[in-house]
């Protein structure tokens, strides 16, 4: 019933619409991910810690099966309703950087965004 209820949410709160990201989003989310990948920290899933790479790899598995089946209109919605909790169990994903305390992913992935932006400009 709770991943039946999360599913829902998540429908709603990405609007579908059956409609695909624009690529200037999937590029922004993938660079993201792969900031993630390459950080050296830890990715807390349910319990238990992966690596970077693995984080990389299950949330790009996140993003494909958002990707056409609901508008993600920008990489902050992508975080909220994606890459901050575990859709089967709702737990709060967590990010753990070279010893230090976890924090949750969507406040790690929204401090690296804003990073992420920065260097762009």
């Amino acid at each position: 019933m709770k991943k039946f209820l999360l599913l829902s949410l998540l429908a709603c709160a990405l609007n579908a619409a059956n409609a695909e990201m624009t690529a200037p989003v999937k590029e922004e989310i993938r660079n993201l991910l792969t900031r993630l990948e390459q950080s050296g920290c830890e990715f807390n899933r349910n319990g238990s810690w992966y690596s970077g790479a693995e984080a990389k790899s299950h949330l790009m598995r996140k993003l494909d099966y958002v990707d056409g089946k609901f508008t993600v209109k920008n990489t902050e919605q992508f975080i909220d309703m994606a890459a901050s909790q575990s859709s089967s169990s709702g737990k709060a994903y967590q990010v753990r950087c070279q010893g230090a305390a976890p924090v949750n992913s969507a406040i790690w992935l929204k401090s690296q965004l804003q990073q992420l932006r920065s260097a762009g400009r």
